[in-house]
């Protein structure tokens, strides 16, 4: 059986996160987040590989590449203040707080949220905010923000978060169908919005007023 080395997994992610063209700034937020710790104990071991994993409750981390990219169409800038809708273990709220001055992250479920909110203050993220959702999409309460990320998939474009943005700023969310979606890139303009679409990809869904009910 061949021992598992984790430097060369590392340094396999490095390389994948750069051929699927994550930037260098977010490759290097990425690499500085230590995954393994992000991940239920016995797959801490495939943490650097560029896959999704489960984390409980029925719950995933997604894959680092994805997250990557997901993070380089915000555009986000070091005196953001960005949400993130689905916190699950944490670790995109990581990546993101070496990135921006400000990061709200928002979680249905409770197991979930108290053990991300433990392990993100155990790892010093101490410009990550945590907080319970509620059935009303995002965090309308902080808005608006230069940023919105989503982690679990709509069946359409939830137009409450799309006013929680500034001017400007840009939602990413996955929408389509429970089995299949593509990402969506949504601008707040000044007469409206603009959208493009992008990869397609499979979340869990998004729960709550203006998404899936369950």
């Amino acid at each position: 059986m061949v021992a598992y080395d984790i430097s060369k997994a590392r340094e396999g992610l490095r390389s994948r996160l750069k051929f699927t063209g994550v930037s260098e700034l977010v490759a290097g937020a990425i690499m500085r987040v230590p995954r393994d710790r992000f991940v239920l104990p016995g797959l801490s071991r495939w943490a650097w590989l560029d896959e999704s994993l489960p984390i409980g409750d029925g719950q995933t981390i997604s894959q680092p590449s994805l997250v990557g990219r997901m993070i380089d169409q915000l555009e986000p800038e070091p005196g953001d203040t960005i949400l993130d809708v689905g916190t699950g273990s944490g670790y995109q709220a990581a990546v993101l707080s070496l990135l921006v001055r400000r990061v709200v992250s928002v979680e249905r479920i409770k197991t979930l949220k108290d053990a991300a909110a433990r392990q993100l203050e155990d790892l010093g993220y101490r410009n990550v905010e945590v907080l319970a959702a509620g059935d009303e999409l995002g965090w309308p309460a902080g808005s608006p923000y230069d940023g919105i990320i989503v982690g679990a998939a709509s069946p359409v474009i939830p137009e409450q978060l799309v006013q929680q943005l500034n001017v400007g700023a840009r939602l990413v969310i996955p929408v389509g169908e429970r089995d299949e979606q593509q990402l969506v890139v949504v601008e707040r303009t000044s007469t409206g919005t603009s959208a493009k679409r992008l990869d397609y990809v499979r979340f869990v869904p998004l729960i709550g007023q203006g998404a899936w009910e369950r």
